[in-house]
């Protein structure tokens, strides 16, 4: 078993336990009407578009997502959150040098030792879900799920899912496609985006993500017969029809949609072991990006 499949595995019992830890640290995550940043990098990117998109539709407060290397400097925050797995990128620990203490900021991270815990102000430690693969899996939606019960968001009912999304079969003939569509709405757009990254990085498939209604307004027209069109959370009324009719396979996500994230880590692992794929070394990929000063 790679080291990928030993962690994608794990996710219940992480997620379980970060519902569980959510209220100890409360004091370090944002307030009901705070305005919010939350940045990250890579998949963390892509977990922080879910956050802000749940928090603000959730009443909580203005809350944007950032790739950490794009923050706009001019726009006032209450509070940045950070979140690194190896609390080591580059991007991130400049950035929270450059915001100093004129924001509250608070880092998510899977290390307890790294230079991140001295660089914000708050911080949560998620080490029972470090990783030892450089593809991400249970750091990412563990870090969501402790925001997403921080939220009152969380139900045991997404972690039964996810014991679901790893013992039901893929979807057949899955393995077979040549290309890969991701769509989402809402929060579950980040979901989509995560989702074609960990395809792309684990089997070096041909992916896209989109929000599901901006799929019809051009991205459709690649899809054929060897194109799967995966949904993450409900989908808009007559969208399946519309992709069945261009002879792509449409893939219904009945699952909470960070337990379908699962399956789709599942599909990358199972992909790159028909191609003859390493999934735990990614070509060109290394654990941490630290950019020479």
């Amino acid at each position: 078993m790679t080291h990928v499949e030993d962690e994608l595995n794990s996710q219940p019992q992480c997620w379980a336990r970060a519902a569980e830890e959510a209220g100890r640290h409360r004091a370090a995550l944002p307030e009901p009407g705070e305005r919010v940043a939350v940045v990250g990098c890579g998949t963390s990117y892509f977990m922080a578009q879910a956050v802000a998109a749940l928090r603000e539709g959730a009443g909580q407060g203005e809350t944007d997502a950032f790739a950490a290397s794009e923050f706009p400097h001019r726009r006032s925050y209450d509070r940045v959150i950070a979140l690194t797995r190896s609390g080591t990128t580059t991007e991130v620990l400049r950035l929270l040098g450059e915001l100093g203490r004129h924001v509250r900021t608070t880092a998510v991270t899977a290390d307890p030792a790294s230079p991140v815990t001295k660089a914000a102000e708050g911080l949560v430690v998620l080490d029972f879900a470090d990783e030892r693969s450089v593809v991400q899996t249970r750091f990412a939606t563990t870090a969501l799920t402790l925001l997403r019960a921080h939220l009152g968001l969380h139900t045991d009912a997404v972690v039964a899912d996810a014991r679901t999304a790893l013992s039901v079969a893929l979807p057949e003939g899955l393995v077979a496609c040549s290309q890969f569509t991701f769509l989402g709405r809402g929060w579950t757009v980040g979901l989509a985006n995560e989702a074609a990254l960990k395809m792309r990085e684990a089997s070096l498939s041909w992916t896209e993500a989109y929000p599901a209604m901006e799929y019809r307004h051009g991205p459709i027209s690649v899809s054929t017969a060897g194109t799967a069109t995966w949904m993450l959370g409900e989908a808009p009324d007559g969208l399946a029809e519309q992709v069945r009719a261009t002879g792509a396979s449409w893939i219904a996500g009945g699952l909470d949609p960070l337990a379908e994230l699962v399956r789709v880590q599942r599909l990358a692992v199972a992909v790159a072991a028909a191609r003859d794929l390493d999934p735990d070394r990614p070509r060109h990929l290394t654990r941490s990006v630290i950019l020479a000063s």
